[in-house]
């Protein structure tokens, strides 16, 4: 036979079939329901001629949100009958219970997320079913590196997470920024992609396999003498990582991105997003590389002690609250670190519970920040901010309550998650980066009071608005010269006016008027000249404080969660901190 025959037979000869690995489909569940949610969403809204009723988009994200919770918590009780957990898909996917604190964690972050989205979106008209398509798969994303068991899915719920994140950041296309704030994100995500993804390659060529479980074993049975192939791709998967947690120095795009995005994609960015990322993290470095430990740890201490330092610096000088947050959220990335360094149960738990509290306080914040931003998403200087306790208590009350939090504020869930992580630094021999991080505390606790303080008191020292005037301190006013004073005759009016018995009250000239101050005209003059009076001006003459912000129903709703959140688990942490415990990884 010749050589060409025999190379047709080999084509036409049978061939072994592909064997496919069992899929164990309730291991995955919840985020087959989040996608599966998403498809669903998408192929009705295109298939529906008429226009969806007000708030149906955002109730239906929330509903599957809450069906993905369900299923969370379902897998919970099967870890609990399987303790530690177990494998499923081949060992891709690892069912345990940091995985699924982290599908816990990710769900009640979309709920809230999904309520303060939609009266922004009817505001910006920007109503649609798309912003809560893309929440959904990026909320997969998230999921999906939670219960990565191989680097390979970690990739690709990385993908799946930023992808969906892009399109968010840009969603606004009427605000420039927006498209600015994508454009930057999208470029620097590729390149941190293409990092995590050449890190893997080397990790697979010094150890042969991207199963995490693969990994652990083989670095614990084998010496290498020569390791500088796997401390380059464990350096490369440190940044792919660190890019999304906005740890510094991979942070530039942090605060950027954050003032440019729609705030709901912001306030989604910094909950779920982080916690996608640092579910990563934490899996790979402290499950797969727990060997390397004194490799890879003075470089993440080092990360930590400067992304403490610059989150709080940076935000210190910032004048837009947006911006402000972003560092914010850099100098708290910072704080989850700390709880990496340690490397122990402790450490882990630390960070748990820290990102569990970071996401209602984070959200709750944004939520505010949407509700001041007001149409156009650009009143977000600390000048909105002033006096917005006296135009609405309840709404700068709430505000307060986050801003205590993410201080640190004592019966916050802030102050115990800075609390535990600071504690297993302490635990494990950081006393320098436990001091870094406790002066962190203290320095980022100013903006945060600066921000109060311009709400309670910022709108000016004895000045406060009086129906349609303003009444104003003329302490520090300078002397008038109003000329020599012309005398009318007793009991005569000024030409061309008629009597004041027969006009009303309400359009007699303020000499003839009761002073809105409570004291008499000629108690004005008097104590003219000692700069204690106050004098009653139209409202014309001065600049108008702020009018009150809407804060619709769903938007509320967002606040009163997210504020339960901090309250009950700040006075009662005890469930929490037990959760947290108990997500202990399978490896």
């Amino acid at each position: 036979m010749s050589l060409l025959g025999a190379s047709l037979v080999g084509l036409v000869a049978p061939t072994t079939p592909l064997a496919r690995p069992p899929v164990a489909y309730s291991a995955i569940l919840p985020e087959l329901i989040l996608i599966g949610g998403a498809l669903a969403l998408l192929a009705l809204a295109s298939l529906t001629k008429r226009r969806a009723p007000r708030g149906v988009y955002a109730a239906y994200t929330v509903a599957v949100s809450v069906a993905a919770l369900v299923a969370s918590l379902s897998l919970w009780e099967k870890v609990n009958h399987h303790r530690p957990g177990y494998l499923a898909v081949a060992g891709a996917i690892s069912v345990d219970g940091f995985s699924v604190f982290f599908l816990v964690l990710v769900s009640c972050a979309l709920v809230v997320s999904a309520l303060t989205s939609e009266s922004y979106l009817r505001r910006e008209d920007l109503e649609g079913p798309e912003f809560y398509v893309l929440a959904l798969l990026s909320a997969s994303g998230a999921m999906l590196m939670a219960a990565a068991n191989d680097l390979i899915v970690i990739f690709l719920g990385l993908e799946i997470l930023s992808i969906a994140l892009y399109v968010m950041t840009g969603y606004h296309s009427r605000r420039s920024q927006s498209g600015e704030a994508a454009m930057k994100y999208f470029i620097l995500g590729a390149f941190s992609s293409a990092l995590f993804l050449y890190g893997i390659a080397l990790v697979y060529g010094a150890t042969g396999s991207t199963n995490l479980a693969k990994i652990a074993s083989f670095l614990a049975a084998n010496v290498l003498l020569s390791n500088g192939v796997l401390l380059a791709g464990m350096a490369l998967l440190l940044v792919g990582l660190g890019f999304k947690v906005a740890a510094v120095p991979f942070h530039t795009w942090t605060p950027d991105v954050y003032q440019g995005a729609p705030t709901p994609a912001t306030a989604f960015m910094a909950a779920v997003a982080k916690a996608g990322g640092f579910a990563g993290l934490l899996r790979v470095f402290f499950s797969s590389f727990s060997v390397l430990r004194s490799d890879w740890e003075p470089a993440v201490l080092v990360i930590a002690a400067i992304t403490l330092v610059v989150g709080a610096v940076a935000a210190v000088v910032q004048r837009d609250v947006k911006r402000m947050l972003a560092y914010s959220s850099i100098n708290h990335a910072g704080f989850i670190l700390v709880g990496l360094v340690a490397a122990s149960a402790t450490g882990i738990a630390g960070s748990l519970y820290y990102l569990f509290a970071y996401a209602f306080m984070v959200v709750g914040s944004f939520a505010v920040v949407t509700a001041v931003g007001r149409t156009g998403d650009a009143n977000h200087t600390l000048d909105a901010y002033r006096g917005l306790g006296r135009r609405q208590p309840v709404l700068a009350l709430v505000f307060t309550l986050f801003l205590a939090a993410q201080a640190g504020i004592p019966f916050t869930t802030g102050f115990l998650a800075k609390f535990y992580v600071i504690a297993a630094a302490v635990g494990s021999g950081s006393y320098a980066l436990a001091i870094i991080a406790m002066v962190s505390a203290a320095t980022a606790a100013f903006f945060y009071l600066r921000l109060i303080v311009l709400m309670y008191i910022g709108a000016g020292e004895g000045a406060e608005v009086v129906g349609s005037d303003r009444v104003l301190a003329v302490d520090d006013q300078p002397a008038v010269d109003d000329g020599p004073a012309v005398t009318e005759p007793a009991g005569t009016e000024p030409a061309g006016t008629e009597p004041a018995s027969t006009r009303p009250a309400s359009t007699q000239p303020a000499s003839t008027q009761p002073a809105v101050t409570g004291g008499t005209p000629s108690d004005l003059g008097a104590t003219r000249g000692a700069g204690v009076a106050l004098l009653a001006a139209p409202q014309d003459d001065f600049t108008p404080g702020p009018p009150r912000v809407p804060v619709p129903a769903s938007l509320a709703v967002a606040l009163g969660l997210c504020a339960t959140v901090t309250v009950v688990f700040g006075l009662y942490p005890a469930p929490l901190i037990d959760f947290a415990h108990s997500a202990t990884l399978l490896f």
